[in-house]
């Protein structure tokens, strides 16, 4: 293809070699050749949804913008009567209805507007008549058909009567519409209110268009308006202004560039007047992140558009706040699908992405741009950098949102991630927020992660596209490469553990039994990553990890290892994700978008062309869907979000409220998988209402003397590097004092609050966390399975899955930007709550017997029952006294921190100290291990009690604000 005179250097496919210090594509290639454009514009049905990405290009090489072979009717159909300036002569308004394929606008023009686009178009015949050139024979030959009388009212009886004019104007219309060359004149275009965007399917109706001139300035977002300077030095600027059913936005007709666009939010709203505007004929028009005025030509036209945008607004739902205070409503009969662990919602990515015809949006805490999605990798190609590479070649957009991290506080390295993807291919474009100092944002953080791809179907959850994040339902503590090649091909490999509705697949299972999961090393070399073909390893690189032992560093060399993989077992990752498609897939793709243009405004690196404005598709084509994830079924979604005015120019907390309500409205159960648990509020140091909701829902159990239980799992230990029995974890114990806050410890803790039940309280809720053990280089090691997840599971029948930690952090919305999804099944299924029959919900259920099959070893021992939530048999027995038992094994066999025996550092050091049976009689710590079932072991609510972990105010985390850890 033609690449507009840029030349395009040879990808270098070792991301570390390459250098990095400065942007490789400082504009976007102009690749389309004419005959791949008329394809773009050739459709009679609609243009497709990528002319949106190619704005210049038409433009600059003169496609039309009406459909070839469509035919395009008026009818005149009515008249209002109006007073000229002089208030002496009445004039007549008449209004145009049109009709293009499946398109219908209306447009108002007056006698004058009839006989200027004569004018304009009379002009524009005698002048290729003047112009001998052979190029524009076709057009002397269309326009002989011409008629040269310019049209009038004035004359024979009929012309004079209303109706007769209105079918006089309309017969002459129509007759100019019949002739190629009118139909596609620019004079013609402006009187029927045409542009670029007017018949791209995906955006829905035509809505409203036409010249405007705009007012610089009437942004609402922090350090854009400094002192009200917008108000007194602004300038006016000729735009043409498009408005669609839950958007409007201005371009410059010039060049094609889109310059601006607001999306309709409740503060919508459209004013007139020169009280409103401090000027003659116009419009104010405001949401939450900006105030624009626009000058109209008249004061006809100023109520007009006024009219016209406010009834094209109407309907969208965006206009009211939703259920849960949010942005979005719950979308029924929507395709969605659940994934536990990163291995299936990896392989679902990969292959989504490998679909992709139009756009890709990615936004992620951390990005690794080297993880292998589908693995054992044996090439490249399911790589995510390659995989975006190679959409970018084919034409679609890719747009990528990076958290940009405080350097010294971090080691993520996003300078890295942005440079890698943006040296590829320049339609692939990476931006980083915030920026510091400008936002004065230090300690907040974009925490959310999604992909949307064709604003078709998107993924939302806890897991970044990044290392470490890739598992499944073996929890593995070793990869040194297997002695033996697995019969299972990669792709059978990532769904070996439920695959996200309940389907078995891939792998077998370790028996009860068997204990251990060994892993012996091979003989192979240290390998190329050009060269993977004999590679058995599941975590390359960096990807092996373990970092409360060592947190990452040198991620620019992603291909060396970070921690001694022979010596030092990898931290299991669990986590969820969800998929979903339809009308939700676009409610997550306008969020990405909302924050891809704040982005944009706010930051003056990306002011440029280069990074474009994007634009939502319309719900109203929402039923389409080209791509479908495999598995998927039928449920209500609704999108949640944290938003704020430092991340995306607006403010919501609806995944707080979201939780809230779904535990006080629970009959049943609750079940809590959480990377943090900071809650019950004091309105000083803790402000989210989670922890009270379950404190108020189990006494109103326990008053009501019915069953209601609650599941809280979570990691062992905070995720942070650091040897808490060596005194170096400060920042774990920062997060180990309020998590201890929230569950047993002070006034304001779940269980003292509970006081009423007295020791009951064991009935109600339990407190646990996860590990596993594994054989390395002949040594028996374990690790605690760290628990990423922010999921939330009530009575079988809904469930959250999403970014959000419970802690002020992530709920508030005022700090973290977070974002995830409440589905609610709509269809039923027979099955069991404590002791009677019950209609769950399939999705919900199947994802809950997941949960509960893995961590209590029913997925291994089918003598475990997990089918009724809240029986005794699986609370008391099956999951409290399965944690209990493994907890002391592994205290047994390894001295393993948390231990609830330590109540104080003496103790600790003492117990750390103690020789290990794994260590002193490793056959008889065999032995023991054999009794271990599933990974559940309590919570140790005792560990460290006589302590005050809150950091020193002499350390650098004591000198923290107490909201970071918070």
């Amino acid at each position: 293809m033609a690449t507009g005179g840029i030349a395009i250097e040879p990808v270098i496919e070792s991301s570390a070699a390459q250098n990095l210090d400065r942007r490789r594509f400082m504009q976007d290639i102009h690749d389309l050749s004419s005959d791949e454009l008329d394809g773009l514009m050739s459709s009679s049905d609609g243009r497709p949804f990528l002319v949106v990405h190619h704005l210049p290009e038409i433009k600059e090489m003169g496609v039309p913008y009406l459909m070839p072979n469509t035919p395009i009717t008026c009818r005149v159909d009515n008249t209002e009567k109006y007073t000229t300036r002089s208030k002496v002569r009445v004039g007549t308004l008449y209004t145009v209805q049109l009709t293009h394929g499946h398109f219908h606008w209306t447009v108002k023009r007056k006698y004058k507007h009839f006989q200027e686009l004569h004018r304009d178009l009379y002009k524009h015949k005698m002048m290729i008549h003047l112009l001998p050139l052979g190029r524009f024979a076709k057009d002397r030959h269309m326009l002989r058909n011409m008629s040269e009388e310019m049209p009038s009212l004035h004359g024979t009886e009929r012309t004079r009567r209303t109706s007769s004019k209105m079918k006089y104007l309309e017969e002459y219309l129509n007759g100019l519409l019949d002739n190629t060359f009118c139909r596609n004149d620019h004079a013609m275009l402006e009187f029927l209110s045409v542009g670029a965007l007017s018949f791209i399917t995906d955006l829905g109706p035509k809505g409203l268009e036409g010249p405007i001139v705009k007012r610089s300035g009437g942004h609402r977002i922090q350090g854009l308006n400094c002192i009200g300077h917008h108000q007194i030095c602004f300038r006016w600027s000729r735009r043409w202004l498009v408005v669609k059913d839950s958007f409007l936005m201005y371009m410059n007709r010039d060049n094609g560039n889109i310059n601006f666009v607001l999306l309709f939010d409740p503060e919508f709203k459209v004013k007139a007047g020169r009280a409103h505007t401090d000027t003659t004929h116009g419009v104010c028009i405001e949401n939450f992140a900006r105030s624009l005025i626009i000058k109209c030509s008249s004061y006809r036209q100023t109520h007009w558009w006024s009219h016209e945008i406010n009834r094209l607004a109407d309907s969208c739902d965006f206009l009211k706040v939703q259920r849960f205070n949010g942005f979005a409503p719950p979308r029924e009969n929507t395709l969605a699908k659940w994934y536990v662990n990163g291995s299936g919602y990896f392989a679902d990515l990969a292959d989504a992405l490998e679909q992709a015809k139009e756009e890709i949006f990615i936004t992620d805490w951390w990005l690794s741009p080297e993880v292998y999605l589908k693995r054992p990798a044996t090439d490249n190609y399911w790589r995510l950098d390659e995989i975006l590479h190679r959409k970018a070649k084919q034409g679609v957009k890719v747009c990528v949102l990076l958290y940009k991290e405080v350097e010294l506080a971090l080691g993520i390295n996003s300078d890295h991630s942005k440079r890698t993807l943006m040296n590829m291919h320049p339609n692939i474009k990476v931006m980083r927020h915030p920026d510091h100092v400008s936002s004065v944002v230090f300690l907040w953080a974009h925490h959310e992660k999604m992909v949307a791809i064709d604003q078709t179907v998107a993924f939302v959850g806890g897991i970044d596209l990044a290392f470490g994040r890739w598992d499944d339902s073996k929890y593995r503590l070793t990869d040194l490469g297997l002695t033996e090649k697995p019969d299972n091909t990669p792709e059978e490999l990532e769904k070996e553990e439920m695959d996200g509705n309940g389907v078995v697949d891939g792998l077998k299972q370790s028996e009860p039994g068997d204990g251990l999961n060994q892993s012996e090393p091979d003989e192979q070399a240290e390998l190329d990553p050009k060269d993977l073909k004999s590679n058995t390893k599941l975590w390359l690189g960096k990807d092996y990890s373990n970092f409360i032992r060592k947190d990452w560093v040198q991620l620019d060399k992603p291909f060396e290892d970070n921690i001694d993989r022979t010596e030092v077992p990898r931290m299991p990752w669990r986590d969820l994700s969800a998929a979903m498609h339809g009308k939700a897939a676009r409610d997550v793709a306008r969020h990405f978008i909302q924050r891809w243009n704040f982005t944009k405004i706010f930051k003056s690196k990306y002011k440029d062309d280069f990074y474009p404005y994007l634009l939502p598709k319309s719900h109203s084509t929402a039923d389409s869907l080209p791509i479908t994830v495999p598995g998927s079924k039928k449920a209500k979604v609704q999108v949640l979000r944290s938003a704020d005015r430092w991340s995306t120019g607006t403010c919501e907390n609806s995944i707080l409220n979201a939780y809230i309500s779904t535990i006080q409205n629970s009959e049943h159960y609750i079940y809590i998988e959480n990377q943090f648990f900071i809650s019950c509020s004091d309105e000083k140091t803790v402000h989210n209402g989670i922890g009270d909701a379950i404190v108020d829902r189990i006494l109103r159990a326990h008053r009501e003397q019915k069953k209601y239980r609650v599941f809280v799992v979570i990691p062992l230990l905070p995720g942070f590097e650091g040897d808490i029995s060596a005194g170096s974890g400060t920042a774990i114990q920062a997060i180990l004092h309020f998590t201890y806050r929230t569950m047993c410890r002070g006034e304001h803790s779940i269980l003292s609050r509970l006081s009423e039940v007295k020791d009951q309280w064991t009935e109600y809720i339990t407190f646990c966390g996860l590990r596993t053990h594994s054989q390395l280089s002949q040594s028996l090691v374990t690790e605690l399975i760290y628990v990423h997840s922010k999921t939330l599971i009530a009575d079988d029948r809904c469930y959250i899955i999403g970014s959000a930690n419970i802690n002020d952090r992530s709920m508030l919305g005022s700090r973290d930007s977070e974002l995830a999804v409440f589905v609610e099944d709509e269809e039923r299924v027979p099955s069991i709550m404590g002791g009677e029959e019950y209609q769950a919900g399939p999705l919900t259920l199947a994802l809950r017997k997941e949960c509960f099959s893995v961590l209590v070893g029913a997925a291994s021992d089918p003598s475990i029952n997990v089918d009724d939530p809240i029986s005794d048999e699986l609370f008391f027995v099956a999951w409290n006294d399965t944690a209990k038992q493994n907890a002391k094994i592994y205290e047994k066999v390894f001295k393993c921190l948390p231990y609830n025996g330590a109540h104080n550092m003496r103790e600790l050091k003492e117990y750390s100290s103690m020789e290990r049976l794994c260590d002193t009689d490793p056959d008889q710590a065999k032995e023991e291990l054999k009794s271990v079932r599933g990974l559940l072991v309590h919570f140790p609510m005792k560990f460290l009690c006589e302590e005050n972990l809150l950091p020193p105010l002499n350390t650098k985390e004591g000198m923290a604000p107490v909201g970071l850890w918070t």
